[in-house]
């Protein structure tokens, strides 16, 4: 049974690259209002249309304004793994449960968490199913545990709670990480891989992300207020499904791997001496297999994923391409700007 499409919408990390596509969507679903909180000033066209706040989910004040009136929240803001320990800390466990206590208080109608795949940590089997042991690997791993223990609590307190942990997903607006391997490929370079590029490693594309988040806002409160894992349906090894994107840029490079062992051993020495952009969680795990069973929210949700892992990695280059101009001068810590190759751009020289 479905739910009515609801009337406002508070998103947290709306300036953000998940937050700006979800908020597109649901406008394209009917929903007339869109509030979205965030540290970053909201700067997308759609600034007219939406009641941006810029603040922060940690000021239990500027959260219960941001609650007036609203029927459901989606919380995408999280402090990523390149921000310090407290950090992460503070915004993704502290956060999550001031935003928590303040949809209680305001009584909205259901709050749907955005978590993540790294709760699994770096696991023995595959697929990961979401009743699986939670792992948490470094301090973002762990803060998306103990955020989502908040929000098994604030359930018992009779808030309906979604609980969504997608695999890393990309689409428009995404850079981070991506913007290197997009980089190289544009500028007719290819790429190395840790490790023979033999693993299965499954990523999604934001569209289908953001069609999950609605579901769990739409079908009946009983069945949504779960844990649902989502990612691509369809996805090969990582060297076939990244070789995709050299395809793409037409230069016929490939993509080469090196053995896994020393090659993070010198992106941990780099990443000791802040040379390298890349973070623990990223190349520890580059050389696996990744990837999680979506067969629960496919049979509960209905969930049907649009884009394999090819297309979603298309589909996101061939963005970045037609607005490189917008951004080749800027760099950060968030998924929106491209990350700082640092001594990783003297390497892209011998490929």
């Amino acid at each position: 049974m479905n739910h009515e499409i609801p009337k406002r919408v508070l998103v947290t990390g709306g300036s953000g690259f998940l937050g700006i596509n979800l908020i597109r969507h649901l406008f394209a679903k009917g929903v007339e209002k869109v509030r979205s909180l965030d540290l970053a000033e909201f700067d997308y066209p759609e600034r007219d249309r939406v009641e941006a706040v810029t603040g922060d989910i940690r000021d239990p004040a500027v959260v219960a304004r941001c609650m007036e009136g609203v029927d459901q929240v989606v919380h995408t803001a999280a402090a990523l793994p390149l921000y310090t320990p407290e950090d992460i800390h503070t915004t993704d466990v502290v956060g999550t449960r001031v935003l928590l206590d303040a949809a209680l208080e305001a009584k909205v109608d259901r709050f749907v968490m955005i978590s993540s795949t790294a709760v699994y940590g770096i696991p023995d089997h595959h697929p990961l199913m979401e009743d699986d042991e939670l792992v948490g690997v470094g301090p973002y791993g762990r803060a998306k545990i103990e955020a989502e223990v908040e929000c098994l609590q604030a359930r018992e307190r009779g808030l309906c709670v979604p609980i969504i942990r997608p695999k890393s997903f990309i689409g428009p607006e995404r850079l981070g990480v991506f913007a290197m391997f997009y980089d190289w490929a544009h500028t007719g370079h290819g790429f190395p891989m840790i490790g023979n590029g033999k693993n299965r490693y499954q990523l999604l594309d934001v569209e289908d992300l953001c069609e999950s988040i609605w579901l769990t806002m739409t079908l009946d409160k009983k069945i949504v207020n779960d844990i649902f894992n989502i990612g691509a349906k369809e996805f090969t090894t990582m060297r076939e499904d990244y070789q995709a994107v050299l395809d793409e840029a037409g230069y016929g490079k490939k993509i080469r791997g090196f053995p896994a062992a020393p090659m993070i051993w010198t992106l941990r020495f780099l990443e000791l001496l802040k040379l390298s952009p890349l973070y623990k969680w990223v190349y520890e795990t580059a050389s696996k297999d990744s990837f999680v069973a979506i067969e629960k929210a496919e049979r509960i949700l209905g969930f049907v994923p649009r884009y394999s892992n090819k297309d979603a990695l298309v589909r996101n280059y061939r963005w970045y391409v037609e607005h490189l101009d917008q951004f080749k001068n800027a760099s950060g810590v968030s998924h929106r700007v491209p990350w700082k190759q640092g001594i990783l751009a003297l390497a892209k020289h011998f490929f």
